[in-house]
């Protein structure tokens, strides 16, 4: 009987025994539950107060070339850098790009000078740099769109030859060239289309320079297709600009234009005015980049990117980290 009652007894501090230790397993359990959620919050919490906050965001846009991207990418990724969100429109036309800047669809973009003069203000083309960037700027003041400070690269238009045609016919200048189509000479000038419409075009050229060229010596090609048509010697003379990266690749002379026809084609900022009361750090950060930029520079990069095949957002980076405008 005894035996029997210990038997019981044991069973039932068995009993306790067991739900006490699933009671203390519960509880440590849950304390480690407790523990671990809110380490992670509080790491979680940290993470938060380490994150910059941002600026604001800003609307980029660009032409579609290569010197407009690099232009582009090198200012995304400034500003980025300087917490600012950044969203970014390319490959546009001059005309679809101001228009997007007039009707706030973008908040800036990289304007040449010698374009806003002639095509989006309708006014005469300015030769001197510095007399172009005060009308320019001027003007658009009227429009609520403020351009910062310009940049010493002035992406002009320019008359290129090979340099062994160029010695051979002692031809540097304009002027020179000009001498020797009215004398005569064999020349094919290959040309963009737009070059044609626009008011420093072949024809006021021709005006200039006191020559004429007929329909046959004049080839028509995209833009991109000139370097290789000087190249293959299908011409004689191309129409290109003073920064491409094409002149280091090959042996080619930019004629000096002698008469001061082409107007300056300085590029700077173009902002909303909106924009530059919103964002009061704005104007430092591009005027940063702006006054960085000469012929030179730009040249050099645009090589790297059409001649050599290299990344433009590797090539962006690099040129601002030697800059040290990034890290």
């Amino acid at each position: 009987m005894i035996f029997a009652i210990n038997i019981v007894r044991g069973e039932v501090m068995k009993n306790k025994t067991c739900k006490n230790y699933k009671k203390k397993t519960l509880i440590l359990f849950l304390l480690f539950l407790f523990l671990l959620f809110g380490c992670m919050n509080g790491h979680s919490n940290n993470e938060l107060e380490k994150q910059p906050t941002s600026k604001g965001k800003l609307t980029i846009g660009a032409k579609d070339f290569t010197e407009q991207s690099l232009l582009l990418t090198i200012t995304s990724v400034y500003l980025r850098e300087n917490g600012y969100e950044v969203e970014t429109v390319s490959n546009m036309s001059s005309p679809d790009l101001r228009s997007a800047l007039v009707d706030d669809n973008i908040d800036f973009y990289w304007e040449y000078t010698g374009t806003a003069l002639t095509l989006h203000l309708n006014e005469k083309g300015e030769n001197d740099p510095e007399t172009a960037y005060k009308k320019v700027k001027g003007l658009d003041k009227e429009n609520d769109i403020v351009w910062l400070e310009k940049s010493e690269f002035n992406n002009t238009y320019a008359i290129l030859v090979r340099e062994e045609f160029s010695k051979k016919h002692g031809i540097t200048t304009v002027s020179d060239l000009a001498d020797y189509i009215k004398n005569g000479g064999e020349l094919k000038l290959a040309s963009e289309k737009e070059f044609y419409k626009r008011e420093d075009g072949l024809k006021r050229l021709e005006e200039a320079y006191d020559f004429d060229l007929s329909s046959d010596q004049v080839i028509g090609l995209d833009y991109n297709l000139t370097y290789k048509a000087l190249e293959d010697k299908r011409a004689d003379a191309i129409v290109g600009f003073v920064t491409d990266g094409s002149i280091h690749n090959l042996n080619i002379v930019a004629l000096e234009d002698d008469q001061s026809f082409f107007p300056a084609y300085n590029v700077a900022p173009v902002v909303r005015k909106e924009v530059i009361e919103k964002f009061n750090d704005l104007p430092e950060l591009l005027n940063n980049i702006a006054e960085r930029l000469d012929n030179e520079t730009i040249r050099t990069l645009n090589y790297q990117v059409d001649i050599e095949h290299a990344n433009t957002l590797e090539v962006s980076r690099n040129w601002l980290k030697e800059e040290e405008l990034i890290d």
